[in-house]
């Protein structure tokens, strides 16, 4: 009987698992498991890497396989009995009989007892192919080292040369757009910041990466020395740690395209002269009591001091003007002719304005910071500048005779233009909600400051 049962079992051996069929040029491999060449060779094809066994799924080395030309003849009953039969013994002589010498397949399914020799050569065999695996590991990982510090250094210079792009672009706006170029330069250097963090931090990652896999070589490398029984014992641990060290991913970048936001040129004024240009009148309720406002309210002098009924809007200390109407939605333009004077500033304020102001201050009270004041102008010293939050040096290239003004009470921009030359003099776009009035500083030159209408030649 129980030859006849082993009968069965040789002729179960005799059958390849892949094909269920008589062997044909059975070969065996790393693991001991037996199959057709041709079976084992279309079952690899196409594999690189990784050549697990269609049985236990126990990976071989390099997918080699090695044939046995005697076991051909396995179906005869003669031939010894398999190693699986011992399994069946009950107190076996067996040097796999001991609990401590049974060595199973790594599958979790279908164990079958190996003789220790055999199995220690088996893993010998597979950790020589993680041993290679990990070496050829270890360059690749070197390499992205060196390509992430390029990477990084790239990035700097890359930044670098956009932030000079940037300072050039605005070089021509420095004095007028300094919020704005402080702002985008700020952005990019925070991109600088969070890009070679995380670069760093990447960094961090591959030198964690590259030593646990010199970690788990050098492990390897001493496990391989030792013997037969300490080594089977420790190998389950090196498989579980492969399969959990994964090589990080390179950190790459892009800087954002970020665009100049600029006010509207001169090319685009023709348009918004015809669309936005406003009838802007003077209010003499607001007038200095040393001003004189034409009949038409489009023209203002400094004069002779007058006798007027007392009013809390009109300015006191300066010959300042205030147009009749503020303006707090839509889009308005207007123009104003300055050629001759001395000293001089238009611009638009916010109600209510300070009509007193200390004279006690060392400062030209007029070209100062004010809140609720945006405008350009030329000081006595025969400097032009902006005053908005911050105050502005212009260095306009022809000097202005006439200046347009174009307002943007939905966007709470305002820009002023140097008619003379057709060029932007300045650009505040953070004027205040609300209604805001045309805004006007006559100095003390006797020539008028006067208001253009449409029909006015330049």
């Amino acid at each position: 009987m129980e030859l006849k049962a082993a009968q069965v079992d040789l002729q179960a051996e005799a059958h390849c698992p892949i094909c269920k069929e008589d062997f044909k040029n059975r070969v065996t491999i790393g693991c001991r498991h037996d199959f057709c060449h041709a079976c084992i060779s279309e079952f690899w094809k196409d594999r690189k890497g990784s050549f697990p066994c269609p049985v236990c799924h126990f990976n071989c080395p390099e997918g080699k396989f090695w044939s046995h030309e005697h076991l051909s003849q396995a179906t005869e009953v003669s031939q010894p009995l398999p190693v699986k039969k011992i399994r069946n013994s009950p107190q076996g002589t067996s040097p796999c009989s001991g609990k401590d010498q049974e060595v199973f397949s790594p599958s979790p399914t279908s164990h079958f007892v190996w003789p220790i020799e055999d199995a220690a050569l088996c893993t010998r065999e597979q950790i020589e192919f993680y041993i290679k695996m990990w070496r050829e590991k270890v360059e690749p990982a070197e390499k992205a080292i060196a390509t992430q510090r390029r990477r990084s250094l790239e990035l700097k210079r890359r930044v670098h040369l956009r932030r000079e792009e940037v300072m050039s672009e605005y070089q021509q706006y420095m004095l007028i757009l300094q919020n704005e170029e402080k702002s985008i330069l700020e952005q990019l250097e925070n991109e600088k910041v969070i890009a070679l963090a995380k670069m760093n931090k990447n960094l961090e990652n591959f030198s964690e990466h590259m030593s646990s896999l010199k970690c788990l070589l050098m492990e390897v490398e001493k496990k391989c020395a030792k013997s037969e029984l300490e080594l089977l014992a420790s190998v389950k641990d090196v498989y579980k740690r492969n399969k959990n060290l994964e090589c990080p991913r390179i950190v790459f970048f892009e800087l954002k395209v970020r665009s100049l936001v600029l006010p509207p040129q001169y090319s685009g004024l023709d348009r918004i002269i015809k669309q936005f240009h406003v009838d802007v009148t003077l209010d003499p309720e607001t007038a200095h009591c040393r001003l004189d406002v034409s009949e038409d309210k489009k023209a203002v002098l400094y004069g002779q001091m007058k006798e007027l009924p007392n009013n809390q809007r009109r300015f006191h200390m300066y010959p300042i003007v205030l147009g009749s109407e503020g303006y707090s939605s839509g889009r308005q333009y207007w123009e104003v002719a300055v050629e001759h004077m001395c000293d001089w500033f238009l611009g638009v304020c916010k109600e209510p304005f300070p009509r007193s102001m200390d004279r006690s201050k060392n400062e030209q009270q007029p070209f100062s910071l004010q809140d609720g004041l945006w405008g350009v102008g030329l000081t006595s010293c025969q400097d032009y500048i902006g005053l908005g939050l911050k105050k502005i040096d212009l260095l306009p290239k022809v000097a202005p005779n006439r200046v347009g003004i174009f307002l943007d009470s939905d966007l709470h921009e305002v820009s002023f233009y140097n008619l003379s030359d057709k060029s932007l003099l300045c650009h505040f776009s953070d004027c205040a909600s609300g209604a805001l009035w045309p805004y006007f500083y006559t100095g003390y030159a006797s020539v008028p400051l006067k208001i253009c209408t449409a029909e006015d030649p330049e």
